[in-house]
């Protein structure tokens, strides 16, 4: 699979890596199997997908504890990303970055994974009652302590983002040249996908400008992209689609040209070439600094996002997929 460099530490992975989320958190309870979730993890391995990326706070910790089974193995074939600063309690998520807790979790984390240092540490959310650079100067000693390799930060929600009153990203851009000034940042995940491109606005500019690695997370946009969920079936209560509003019956529905139009792309590049790899191809195409981080929690579907890394769009195929209509429904 082409290599692509994380940061000014020019750390090489896998142009599209895996998210590890879905295997323990945020999708339907009742297919998340351990074993078939180690089978889909060695998978995009043998594809070159070395980036894994996780978070202390996915099971909470059973996300870590299933990829530490298969870096007791693989260590060498991995990248690994997880990610501190928020716990997850009965009914609620809430930010901790005092830089105590810091250093404890990454112990954990380190513990769980089953490795002695983590290669991208990642700060989920800055905790609004500890300046940022406190939590981020925390982070900075576990580099120099030989714990972790590089650090990153992920975005604040879209959500947040417009109820600050600004651009989506403005919150994050700032958060970004503060912590900067601290330790060099290597990588900033956000968002970023067909449906979902306002990334490419200010925060990926901002990422191409400095270097710095840039992980787009649902690449795929929780699934619909794929093609294969179909309007109106549902999703189970603990699913995050349940409660997302491009997932009702009607935007569903109503947002199937997309999916239509990346079929399209697919069909002129081959009968096994599908619109989820055309998707993935499209954010790849964003910027060298990009990297996929599609989530899964099946190997075949590994095995198929890890293709896509292969697939070249024409200036055609990015035209006519520019084209496509906006998402319909959002947070707002």
């Amino acid at each position: 699979m082409e290599r692509r460099t994380i940061g000014a530490s020019a750390l090489a992975v896998g142009a599209v890596g895996l998210g590890c989320m879905p295997m323990s958190w945020a999708y339907t309870a009742s297919r998340q199997r351990g074993e078939e979730s180690v089978r889909a993890v060695h998978r995009a391995l043998d594809a070159g997908s070395s980036l894994l990326d996780t978070a202390d706070m996915y099971g909470p910790f059973t996300n870590e504890l299933l990829l530490g089974r298969v870096l007791r193995e693989r260590r060498r074939d991995a990248f690994v990303s997880t990610k501190v600063g928020l716990l997850v309690g009965e009914q609620h998520i809430v930010a901790n970055g005092r830089p105590g807790y810091v250093k404890r979790a990454c112990d954990a984390s380190l513990r769980r994974l089953q490795t002695d240092v983590i290669d991208l540490y990642q700060l989920h959310r800055a905790d609004p009652e500890v300046p940022v650079e406190e939590t981020w100067g925390a982070m900075a000693d576990l580099v120099r302590a030989g714990k972790v390799r590089a650090l990153g930060l992920c975005a604040v929600g879209a959500r947040a983002g417009r109820r600050s009153g600004g651009r989506i990203h403005d919150t994050t851009l700032r958060q970004l040249h503060r912590v900067q000034q601290v330790f060099p940042v290597s990588a900033v995940q956000a968002e970023l996908s067909v449906w979902s491109p306002e990334a490419l606005d200010t925060l990926l500019p901002w990422c191409a400008a400095r270097g710095v690695g840039f992980l787009a997370a649902m690449p795929l946009g929780n699934g619909f992209l794929t093609g294969t969920l179909t309007p109106g079936e549902g999703f189970e209560p603990d699913d995050v689609r349940a409660r997302h509003p491009r997932f009702t019956a009607e935007m569903m529905a109503a947002n199937q040209p997309i999916v239509a139009g990346l079929r399209r792309v697919a069909h002129r590049h081959g009968a096994d070439v599908t619109a989820a790899q055309v998707a993935l191809a499209w954010v790849l195409a964003q910027g060298r600094q990009v990297i996929a981080l599609p989530g899964t929690k099946r190997e075949r579907w590994a095995g198929e996002n890890a293709a896509a890394a292969a697939l070249r769009l024409t200036a055609e195929d990015l035209a006519e997929v520019s084209r496509l209509p906006a998402a319909q429904g959002s947070w707002d």
